[in-house]
């Protein structure tokens, strides 16, 4: 069984998009952080924009799919967080400038 990378795990969840703003949930800066053990199993920490966002089931369900598709998974799990609260600055660059943030 091939190790999975980190680099592997943010590809896919790339692909996640907030569909209020249609923008990459990495480039948001709402994952957290990304922990995968000796048998690939996967934990992503993440959180949202706002704890009131109505999409967040929605979200979270997506990025857990997208996991799972990654070949060599053998458990993947979603954490919501709230800590350290989100805020416009961990988004990237280009993306707030898109966004006139």
């Amino acid at each position: 069984m091939a190790a999975l990378t980190v680099r592997e795990v943010v590809g896919a969840v790339r692909e996640a998009v907030d569909p209020e703003v249609g923008v990459s949930i990495v480039d948001l800066g709402l994952i957290y952080g990304i922990r995968i053990d000796a048998k690939n199993n996967v934990r992503v920490e993440m959180t949202m924009t706002s704890r009131m966002c109505p999409l967040a089931d929605a979200i979270l369900a997506d990025v857990e799919l997208r996991l799972k598709r990654i070949g060599g998974v053998a458990k993947a799990e979603v954490e919501l967080v709230w800590e350290p609260p989100w805020s416009p600055e961990m988004m990237d660059e280009e993306k707030r400038m898109m966004l006139g943030v």
